[in-house]
């Protein structure tokens, strides 16, 4: 009996001593909260990455990367364009309308006269217009719709010219006497306020930057605080750098010609360049936009110098396109919000009294909603 309780109170003795012991040996190697939080390494977790890379964050792998907008492509917007053209109506389907009933009167003729002139035509345009179809319809001798619309047709795209050239000059220009680095093509932006024109430059980044330009634009409205923030933003979405002063009121021709600079320093491609919406009663201010022009050309002469105008103010437009001409010289059109307007005579008038070409249009809020000017397209939205 004695030899079993002593073989019992041995075994209890080591069950307790190994217990305790190893309690003890838990507390010495007890492992911070924070850590034994983590779920347990597994077997891959503890052999050496490749490369000596360390393992991947995973706090720093859930973050999304940062994305550019991809700009629709061009044949897209165009299509686009052409139909929300159509949609807003045109004079021409309200004349071919008229010239559609056969054995027209007296009266019609007015109509179609009317018609004309309140698409902001104007005078000489409408005249001319009007003897020309007066004589196609005698000679054609029929009210068939599809006969009286391809000579309408005709008639409208021999007014807005289709042999303009609307191309961007996006060369290279050669640099000026003693400037260095590799000059960007520059396009200045002109415009009264209210007709688009920060929205534009953006939106032309996007269109360059989808054609893979590089592109640097320059917050030269200096007058506007919410313009260099406006341009910022757009410079951010499409993925380009903004020069911009931080002072409200800064010297514009600083702020082009910094941007001139660094876009020659970085061998970039295209700078575009912003400018105060100048009131053209302002002497003063016609005259400082010169001065940015010839700041600019410090470095290299400037390639275009694109005029915004807002479809819908009609002749009042025609009329700041001449002073800015007078001023700055135009070498192109940028007619924004035609969307917002049944006329587009505008177009018509503009290149006929300025001798330069309408380039780019502008038909809504989207990003996308800027696409080179189509003669073409735009007689045919305009007939429906």
């Amino acid at each position: 009996m004695e030899p079993i309780l002593i073989v019992l109170g041995i075994i209890l003795v080591i069950v307790v001593g190994g217990g305790l012991w190893l309690y003890a040996g838990r507390r010495r190697g007890q492992v911070p909260d924070e850590v034994s939080a983590h779920k347990p390494m597994s077997v891959e977790d503890l052999l050496p990455s490749e490369e000596g890379e360390e393992p991947p964050d995973e706090a720093a792998a859930e973050e999304p990367a940062a994305t550019l907008e991809s700009p629709e492509s061009i044949p897209g917007r165009m299509q686009r364009l052409r139909a929300r053209l159509a949609g807003a109506g045109g004079f021409g389907k309200a004349v071919l309308s008229v010239l559609s009933r056969g054995d027209l009167t007296e009266e019609d003729w007015e109509e179609i006269e009317d018609t004309l002139l309140t698409s902001d035509l104007g005078i000489e345009v409408t005249t001319s217009l009007m003897d020309e179809l007066r004589t196609q319809a005698k000679v054609l001798g029929t009210s068939d719709p599809e006969a009286v619309r391809t000579v309408l047709r005709a008639e409208l795209l021999k007014l807005v010219d289709p042999t303009l050239d609307r191309s961007l000059n996006l060369e290279r220009p050669t640099p000026a006497d003693g400037a260095q680095g590799v000059p960007a093509a520059a396009i200045l932006m002109v415009g009264v306020n209210g007709t688009g024109k920060t929205t534009t430059c953006g939106k032309l980044a996007r269109v360059l930057v989808a054609q893979d330009k590089t592109v640097v634009l320059g917050a030269a409205d200096t007058f506007r605080a919410a313009a260099a923030e406006q341009l910022t933003t757009w410079g951010e979405r499409v993925g380009v750098d903004v020069v911009r002063s931080e002072k409200e009121g800064a010297d514009p021709a600083s702020v082009a010609y910094d941007a001139a600079r660094q876009a020659a320093d970085q061998g970039t491609d295209v700078v575009v360049v912003d400018t105060a919406g100048r009131l053209q009663n302002k002497a003063g201010l016609m005259d400082e936009l010169g001065k940015i022009k010839r700041v600019m050309e410090k470095i290299a002469p400037v390639g275009e110098i694109l005029l915004v105008l807002d479809a819908t103010t009609g002749q009042n437009g025609m009329r700041q396109a001449q002073v800015f001409s007078e001023a700055v010289g135009i070498t192109g059109i940028v007619l924004t919000k035609l969307d917002g307007t049944a006329k587009g005579g505008i177009v018509v008038t503009v290149q006929r009294e300025l001798g330069v070409p309408v380039k780019l249009v502008g038909l809504g809020e989207g990003a996308d909603d800027l696409a080179p000017f189509d003669p073409e397209g735009f007689v045919d939205a305009l007939l429906g």
